[in-house]
């Protein structure tokens, strides 16, 4: 049995008047399309009786049939999903056989050097699972291993989305919820290999100790609270355990779906790009195309992360030792994603500490540990509000900003960036003096330097940068592309000629907004008699802030200056909006310039999500 559907082809359908009607071809479509977003198409018929139940073949058509975009940056997303898998997969096998307890035992496995060493539990079965147990050692690098691709995979697909805008109405809460979920990845990673009790992971475990009696006046019965008395005490290990084997996967898996759930239902976000607005989805359907290849990169993931597992040591514990509060790992570093931390103690000053009222307040850790954390992180979730209320922008956004037209926001990044290096180059000072021969206490100096000058030369060097591209943006649609062919005119003048760009290639250079102050967009600061407005302070501030975001904006070519530049000749071409001002159709975009009827085709061809 088949059924009948009259299915529009191409985008002629679309174009109304133009076409001369709607153009539509009787096609076929199978009992069981592989295009199981059609309207027309049956899934297989076991699920029949699962849908009279459930009625699940509503959101099944509307999942199956979503659009995605073909962007290789939409795959940092999934490295940091396809690793949070591996990470469970793991370690549900490291369940089987880790110990939880840090009660004493004296070692009699395998490895020889330790033979008869007193440890923990926790740790002889880290012994264990690395020589007894088949494929435990690689079990344990695999974990490990695909943690720090997870939390990789987490930054640098925030750093995508912080740089092109992804974050904007109305994707703030999502990107709040990703926020949240990369600092409970850097807490889940801390617990974990904090969990083998050897002498690396329990330098880490004191140092956590000394950040927690760092907080005023509660530090002492916080430490006691969660270590259950003096340290290290016997239930440190066992809260991390459950910690990290249950609680925060639970809260990760519980967000991580929230976070798809938000990715799905409103409109994917793509780049500008040929038939790319704000009202389409220009991509593949999740069936079969995107989930072929969403699948395939799955393996290609894990391939990738088990041969890295396979050829490259991490964690080597039996090398450590166990655990013994008198003694210190030479050289010992977090992992990497709590570098920042590490390298800020490193470089606060000693006098911050201090006695007031009985109590000795010891700044000089609590800022850089307790405050710090949670600092970092408040900030990246309100970021989105913060941006918003300054610019004044409450529009929906699907179509992503290149970094460039941003170019503040880009260089605040970039800044960022920055001063985390700096601190995390200072978590380093020690073996950097050794490796260098350098002098710690010299470094240390340059670190605290460059921590505050770097910053303010990487924003401003940025900056710079973005407004030259964009005006360079500007040049290559006016002027088109440089030839490198020199020509004489009659009159003896020489010039260059420029090869025009077509509307495809025009089309990302120019499809952005030109944002202004709101200082000019709600009228002057001073009223007809030249009296200054009263303002709000908030209001004050948020004018300040916004001429500081948008005053050296550049705008977007028009079809104005586009046709006056074609009009008059490459080298004549206009340089400003100012010149273009008086002229017709100035502010329209340029997908609306005449003789781009062809391209203008292309929006309508985008397929609709």
């Amino acid at each position: 049995m088949s059924t009948t559907s009259h299915v529009p082809q191409g985008a002629h359908h679309l174009r109304g008047a133009d076409s001369g009607g709607e153009a539509t071809t009787t096609v076929t479509v199978p009992p069981y399309s592989s295009d199981q977003g059609d309207k027309d198409a049956k899934f297989p018929k076991v699920i029949g009786p699962v849908d009279e139940r459930t009625g699940l073949a509503a959101a099944m058509r509307f999942g199956l049939g979503k659009v995605f975009p073909d962007h290789w940056s939409f795959l940092l997303g999934e490295i940091a999903m396809y690793s949070m898998v591996i990470c469970l997969i793991t370690g549900t096998f490291l369940t089987l056989w880790f110990v939880p307890s840090m009660g004493h035992v004296t070692y009699d496995g395998s490895y020889v050097p330790l033979k008869g060493v007193g440890m923990s539990e926790a740790y002889a079965s880290t012994l264990d699972i690395s020589f007894e147990v088949k494929g435990g050692l690689l079990m344990r690098q695999l974990h490990h291993w695909a943690a720090l691709f997870f939390v990789v995979g987490i930054a640098l697909h925030a750093a995508r989305v912080f740089f092109t805008g992804a974050f904007r109405k109305p994707r703030e809460i999502n990107w709040v919820i990703g926020v949240v979920l990369s600092l409970l990845a850097a807490i889940e990673g801390f617990a974990g290999y904090s969990l083998p009790d050897d002498l690396l992971s329990g330098t880490g475990i004191r140092a956590m100790n000394g950040f927690m009696m760092s907080a005023p006046i509660i530090g002492t019965w916080l430490t006691f609270f969660v270590f259950g008395g003096e340290f290290p005490g016997e239930m440190i290990i066992p809260r991390l355990y459950i910690a990290h084997v249950l609680l925060i996967p639970a809260i990760l898996v519980g967000l991580f779906v929230a976070h798809l759930i938000l990715i799905v239902l409103p409109k994917h976000t793509h780049y500008p790009g040929p038939g790319r607005t704000d009202d389409n989805v220009v991509g593949f359907p999740v069936m079969p195309v995107y989930a072929a290849k969403a699948g395939g990169f799955f393996f290609v993931v894990f391939g990738i992360t088990a041969l890295v597992s396979a050829l490259v040591q991490i964690n080597p514990v039996w090398v450590f030792g166990p655990y013994d509060p008198t003694q210190v790992t030479a050289g010992s570093q977090p992992d990497f994603y709590m570098w920042f931390s590490d390298g800020a103690l490193r470089l606060l000053p000693g006098w911050l500490e201090f006695s007031l009222f009985g109590t000795v307040w010891s700044m000089n850790i609590f800022l850089g540990s307790l405050l710090l954390l949670p600092l970092v992180w408040l900030i990246l979730g309100i970021y989105p509000f913060l941006e918003a209320w300054i610019t004044g922008d409450r529009r929906e956004h699907h179509v992503l900003q290149r970094p460039r037209n941003a170019p503040v926001r880009t260089a605040i990044g970039m800044a960022a960036i920055s001063m985390y290096l700096v601190l995390a180059l200072a978590c380093i000072n020690d073996i950097l003096a050794i490796k260098l021969g350098l002098s710690i206490n010299d470094l240390t100096v340059l670190f605290r330097i460059s921590f505050f000058v770097l910053p303010v030369i990487v924003y401003f060097v940025v900056k710079r940068l973005c407004l030259s591209l964009q005006r360079h943006d500007r040049e290559k649609v006016l002027h088109g592309s440089e030839t490198g062919r020199v020509v004489r005119t009659p009159e003896g003048r020489f010039f260059e000629v420029h090869e025009p760009l077509d509307a495809y290639e025009r089309w990302p250079l120019v499809y952005y907004d030109t944002p202004r102050p709101i200082g000019e967009t709600v009228g002057p600061a001073n009223d007809q008699h030249g009296v200054r407005r009263p303002l709000a302070a908030a209001a004050g501030v948020r004018r300040a802030l916004s001429s500081f975001y948008y005053k050296d904006s550049i705008s977007a070519v028009t079809p104005a200056e586009l046709a006056a530049a074609h009009q008059h000749g490459e080298h004549e071409a206009l340089d400003g909006p100012e010149v273009a001002a008086a002229i017709e159709q100035h502010g329209a975009p340029v997908s609306e310039a005449p003789g781009d009827d062809y391209y203008r085709d292309g929006i309508k061809a985008g397929r609709h999500s």
